[in-house]
């Protein structure tokens, strides 16, 4: 084998390993979340990081995210709605909540800052992030807007 076989071979081993030691990533992956969701880039959706960068700031994010993944959400991040989820069981969700804040940077969780859920979305109040009605399957669209 030559050294560019072998360097090859050494970054792919590389990569598997550090895939195989993020099981947030793994458990996105056995919850068919990667069909749609990348961790640094959009796909269908957005990408998870842009998901931990907009509501990493507010402690009650990982329970609105396990909400949100199985009830599903329309018009948050632009026309395309994300569908319910409900293979994913409530602590599964939760646990996927909360690996995707943990990608926010640091920063971003910093004392002080506010964050975007409004007071209302720790109760299970049908309010979204920036205190919008949120979309369900089985809510109408009251606002007309995908935004």
């Amino acid at each position: 084998m030559t050294f560019r076989g072998l360097f090859v071979l050494g970054l792919s081993m590389l990569a598997s390993v550090a895939h195989a030691e993020d099981p947030g990533r793994e458990l996105a992956q056995r919850s068919v979340c990667l069909a749609c969701h990348q961790v640094d880039t959009k796909r269908v959706g957005p990408s998870f990081r842009d998901i931990a960068l907009r509501y990493a700031a507010n402690e009650a994010a990982a329970k609105y995210l396990a909400r949100t993944i199985r009830d599903g959400s329309r018009g948050l991040w632009g026309a395309i709605p994300m569908p319910a989820q409900r293979h994913v069981d409530p602590a599964t969700a939760l646990l996927l909540g909360e690996w995707i804040i943990s990608l926010a940077p640091e920063v971003e969780k910093a004392p002080g800052n506010q964050g975007s859920l409004p007071e209302s979305e720790s109760s299970g109040s049908n309010a979204g992030p920036s205190g919008s009605q949120i979309e369900t399957p089985d809510s109408p669209d009251l606002t007309g807007t995908d935004s």
